[in-house]
């Protein structure tokens, strides 16, 4: 699943009538909120959580080991 940015930051500063910095502030949660059910937006699946997961996989403090 990949965010369309390009169209969310056309939602958010036309509908919402946000500036950049604060479209920019908001997690994709919250401006799916904001959006609301009408955005067309699909919420993530196990299919997306996974990408997340294999492109940011949490990594140990090494510093703590030492």
């Amino acid at each position: 699943m990949r965010f369309d940015w390009a169209e969310l930051l056309r939602l958010g500063l036309t509908r919402l009538g946000l500036r950049p910095a604060e479209f920019w502030a908001l997690t994709p949660v919250e401006l799916m909120l904001l959006l609301g059910p009408q955005a067309g937006l699909r919420p993530m699946d196990t299919t997306g959580l996974q990408a997340l997961l294999e492109a940011y996989p949490d990594m140990k403090n090494e510093a703590k080991d030492e």
